[in-house]
């Protein structure tokens, strides 16, 4: 008989910052700066300490005034516009190789522009056929409504896709999604959080994912007994 849980994987949706691209640097050198000009006395340690891809929790935690979160918007995209993030180790293989077995999926709490220029940049657009960003919905990460919507487009049932992701609060949406969760560890400050999350499957890089999805699909494809 087919082990518990075993599910044949027909999509696999991945998040973005920190899974398939190293934006770590950019991202937080533009929080800094944007800190600096904000007068708030945040350096790295804080900004690890209470790091979250919604980056309206990291407002709150430095204790921005509501009112002028869309002036820190306006100071981070203008730092981070000075720099060329580059895509993981193998993500672009990775990526070939899951889009040549699966239906693939984007859901990422990224901004629209900026995510679909990079995804451009690099050639990889096609490869997505959905593409969730923030804003898309108007609730994000950890709520499950951006990988609902990705499933709709997709057409595909929660119990027969997969969620790649780097932190916790990918985990948490999976799993209110009704979605199987990957955890990688990248380059962002979530390892502590994600292995206390304790995750079903963690990889160490984005590279390992193959064999993973390979050995899942053969456990979910075995003929029952």
């Amino acid at each position: 008989m087919q082990p518990p849980g075993a599910r044949e994987i027909q999509g696999v949706l991945f998040d973005w910052d920190g899974t398939l691209i190293n934006t770590y640097a950019a991202d937080s050198a533009a929080y800094l700066a944007m800190f600096q000009e904000m007068g708030i006395s945040w350096g790295l340690a804080e900004l690890a300490r209470h790091y979250s891809p919604n980056w309206y929790q990291v407002y709150k935690a430095a204790g921005l005034p509501r009112h002028r979160w869309d002036a820190a918007d306006t100071v981070w995209r203008k730092h981070y516009a000075n720099y060329r993030p580059r895509l993981l180790g193998k993500a672009r293989q990775v990526l070939r190789w899951v889009g040549q077995r699966h239906h693939v999926g984007l859901v990422t709490s990224g901004d629209r522009d900026r995510v679909t220029r990079q995804l451009r940049e690099f050639r990889l657009t096609q490869i997505f056929s959905a593409r969730v960003f923030s804003g898309d919905t108007a609730r994000r990460k950890p709520h499950p409504d951006p990988l609902r919507l990705a499933l709709r487009h997709l057409q595909l049932k929660p119990a027969a896709c997969i969620y790649v992701g780097d932190s916790p609060e990918d985990l948490e949406m999976a799993s209110r999604a009704g979605v199987r969760a990957i955890a990688v560890l990248g380059p962002f400050p979530t390892e502590k959080r994600l292995r206390a999350a304790r995750p079903e499957f963690l990889l160490n890089s984005i590279a390992e994912l193959p064999k993973l999805l390979a050995k899942l699909q053969r456990r979910a494809t075995r003929p029952s007994l």
